[in-house]
């Protein structure tokens, strides 16, 4: 995993201060693959509750700010159709939270 521990620490709490504390984070793409170099962090939020999308854009944005890198954010909770991507998060990915 091509994170550091101060950067998945950012994420876990941007998550959980926007989503709630027992938001699940999923790590996934090419940062999972410590062979590979550069590529922006691609993330799985699982929140309780649906999120509203100005608070998936809040950390987004919050979070490629701290981390100075693009972040691109999928959420889901149980109210929303889990689609080919969410699956591929959750079987590739790495669980931050």
């Amino acid at each position: 995993m091509r994170l550091t521990p101060e950067q998945a620490a950012i994420i876990r709490s941007a998550a959980a201060e926007v989503f709630g504390s027992d938001a699940r984070v999923w790590l996934f793409g090419s940062r999972v693959d410590d062979a590979k170099r550069g590529g922006d962090i691609d993330l799985l939020i699982e929140a309780q509750r649906k999120p509203a999308l100005q608070q998936t854009l809040t950390v987004q944005a919050r979070l490629e700010q701290q981390l100075g890198t693009p972040v691109d954010l999928i959420t889901s909770s149980p109210e929303v159709s889990q689609t080919p991507i969410m699956h591929i998060a959750r079987l590739t990915g790495v669980p931050l939270a």
